[in-house]
């Protein structure tokens, strides 16, 4: 599923403030100089200027997506590698990694997928960190009496085809872990969530309307119902606070 790049230039820098610091220097570590990273789902290179500064000058990115105009977007930024490829159906690219990686991903796959992918790894002893995958976990402040039903209806959304088939929504990291640790990889695993406030109206103002929108075709909730959430919810965008959970995952093959 494609992501305008505008939206992913919105939430960059609050991905960057939520990634957990020990696993993303941990990751960075693993890679020597003149290694390869190779970024899976890579949109516009955010997980480049999210490892960039931990890396040595000679590490080397290849880009991996399946959507044309945000990969072209990706490499003109980082003067990366690029590889148009579709993972819902294609291997994933990752010969030569030193490590493979992954933003915001792992929620939107399937189990299928999953165990494809820890195959792959498991093949080539290629570490795994991918960072910010949704957990379910979502809040609102102040509240409102359609907070819960709504979230429901999210949560529920999340587990639909994403197109890789039946989605695991907020246990998409958990079942990698454990893919990964029957398969002798040690996995360790950090919450990274958003935390929201006044500072990202923007971001919170451009995140609602896709909830109420899957609410309303979800959650069984009446129109008025939905409109009234987001009508609230828009006009606290600026001084409320909102949580949204994720977490991140480093994997690295057992001695």
């Amino acid at each position: 599923m494609p992501f305008p790049i505008a939206w992913l230039d919105l939430r960059e820098p609050a991905d960057h403030a939520a990634r957990d610091p020990g696993l993303r220097s941990a990751a960075a570590a693993l890679v020597e100089a003149g290694g390869l990273i190779v970024d899976l789902g890579s949109g516009i290179g955010s997980t480049v200027r999210a490892l960039q500064p931990h890396l040595a000058p000679s590490v080397r990115w290849r880009l991996v997506d399946h959507d044309a105009t945000v990969l072209r977007e990706g490499g003109r930024r980082t003067a990366a590698e690029t590889v148009l490829c579709d993972l819902s159906r294609e291997a994933p690219p990752i010969e030569g990694a030193s490590l493979v990686t992954a933003s915001a991903l792992l929620d939107l796959v399937s189990e299928t997928w999953i165990e494809r992918l820890a195959d792959a790894l498991k093949a080539r002893r290629a570490p795994f960190y991918a960072a910010l995958s949704y957990d379910g976990c979502l809040s609102f402040d102040p509240a409102h009496p359609g907070d819960q039903p709504m979230i429901a209806a999210f949560n529920a959304h999340q587990r639909t085809d994403k197109g890789f088939g039946p989605a695991l929504g907020p246990d998409g990291a958990r079942v990698l872990a454990a893919a990964l640790a029957a398969r002798g990889f040690e996995v360790r695993i950090e919450a990274s969530p958003w935390r929201l406030g006044p500072g990202h109206a923007g971001l919170v103002a451009a995140l609602l309307p896709g909830i109420a929108g899957v609410a309303a075709g979800w959650g069984g909730m009446a129109e008025a119902e939905v409109g009234d959430w987001l009508a609230f919810r828009q006009a606290r965008a600026a001084d409320g606070r909102c949580l949204v959970g994720h977490v991140d995952l480093l994997a690295t093959a057992a001695p």
